[in-house]
């Protein structure tokens, strides 16, 4: 029995113990349990837990433990603080002691009490725990950016289809924040529209932080997870928000960069204004920098319905006519001016406000979210095609059924990563 097998074997025996022990306890129907004016009984009740607790996660668990019609049960992190942080939090909001603290996800999933989970980790580990999570039976609320890879996206929604589960993409701000450019386009305002312009920062880069010696609260190999192996510097795995360094989000190997972590948000809101989420681009142009170096380069992607989407297209070759809507500088769409019928913006379930209470209201009613995986996936493979016609230098053609770029054996070597065993999809 290798040392990974009775890890696992362990694992299990600890959770069946648990379940045993409770089986035998004396069953006692709480007052909590029937609920009351204010909450709903127990049975009516969705039971949670998070993995990834730090920064966004712990939003994301605030939001979740704030409703009443979740029960919140568990959390899991491979950082010590984030972990008891987290757990102190659940147990003051129920008085009592009652939540469970993991390092590793697999035993969260491993709870058959559990309906579902919100995942804040790292983006090398979102399809992995999402599929995971899938396959045990759990609905998920994912956080952006939904997945680092081109390949990550087709398995993660055949995932959600065959194991029938509601998996939601993260992005608060395509609806909430950029209403002022969705309602105009919905409602036919600019016509049809003829180009969009996203203004957001390029692709993650290489980390080359020396070693440190690793403390004690983190689990290093379980933070690396499916990521090469490198040694522990804490600028390596630091959740703040910055692109530029020492943290996650500015490195290759965990996340790409500002291009899909902002740009989920910009380029998730102008492709939900654009009406183009059930779509894939079909072309990526790449345009090289101008000889007198005033034009960056910059990228172009073409969809199956002629509209274009430009990354930092200069501002001087934008149409200068037409009709337009924008957002705070990084967003602009631009319409043929015939006007068109108005078309419903679809909005969050059963009149909530939040996305996080769209996925709640998914989960119990079974219905796709708003910003259902499939939706998400679509989105993001805008931002992965421009990071490799960057990276490449040149431009290329998508086949959308093949899931492959057309006679590119180079950029097709880009649709994925290597993955560290076990975690390979």
């Amino acid at each position: 029995m290798t040392a990974r097998t009775r890890s696992t074997r362990r694992r299990f025996l600890q959770v069946s113990a648990a379940s045993a022990g409770a089986a035998a306890a004396p069953y006692v129907i709480t007052s909590k349990a029937l609920g009351d004016a204010t909450t709903p009984p127990a049975s009516d009740r969705i039971v949670m837990g998070g993995i990834g607790i730090g920064n966004m996660g712990g939003g994301d668990m605030g939001a979740f433990l704030g409703r009443n019609d979740v029960q919140y049960v568990a959390v899991c992190d491979v950082r010590q603080k984030w972990r008891e942080g987290a757990k102190g939090k659940v147990d003051a909001k129920y008085g009592n002691a009652d939540c469970a603290a993991f390092v590793d996800f697999r035993d969260l999933l491993a709870r058959a009490d559990i309906d579902a989970v919100h995942i804040a980790t790292p983006d090398h580990w979102h399809a992995i725990m999402t599929i995971w999570a899938c396959r045990a039976g759990k609905d998920v609320y994912l956080q952006k950016p939904e997945t680092l890879t081109l390949r990550e996206g087709p398995l993660m929604v055949a995932a959600a289809r065959r194991y029938g589960r509601v998996v939601s993409g993260g992005s608060q701000r395509v609806l909430g924040d950029y209403r002022g450019i969705v309602d105009p386009c919905w409602a036919g305002e600019i016509g049809g529209i003829k180009s969009v312009d996203i203004n957001v920062g390029g692709p993650s880069m290489p980390c080359y932080l020396p070693a440190m010696p690793t403390p004690s609260d983190i689990d290093w190999e379980l933070w690396l997870g499916p990521a090469p192996w490198e040694p522990y510097n804490p600028g390596r795995c630091d959740g703040n928000f910055g692109t530029g360094g020492n943290s996650w989000r500015s490195y290759v190997d965990y996340s790409g960069g500002s291009l899909t972590d902002w740009g989920a948000h910009h380029f998730g809101g102008a492709i939900f204004a654009a009406d183009l989420r059930e779509l894939q681009p079909a072309k990526v142009a790449y345009h090289p920098a101008s000889a007198d170096g005033k034009d960056p380069a910059y990228v172009s992607l073409t969809y199956p319905n002629k509209v274009e989407v430009h990354h930092n297209r200069p501002q001087h070759l934008r149409p200068a006519e037409g009709p337009r809507v924008s957002h705070q500088g990084s967003i602009l769409i631009i319409g043929d001016g015939q006007k068109r019928e108005p078309k419903p913006v679809p909005l969050y379930r059963d009149g909530e406000s939040s996305i996080y209470g769209d996925f709640i209201a998914s989960v119990k009613t079974r219905e796709r979210p708003f910003r259902d995986i499939e939706l998400a996936a679509n989105t993001m493979t805008g931002p992965h095609m421009v990071a490799i016609a960057y990276r490449l230098q040149r431009s290329l053609t998508w086949d959308r059924a093949a899931q492959q770029f057309t006679g590119d054996e180079e950029a097709n070597r880009l649709l994925d990563r290597a993955r560290r065993e076990p975690w390979l999809l």
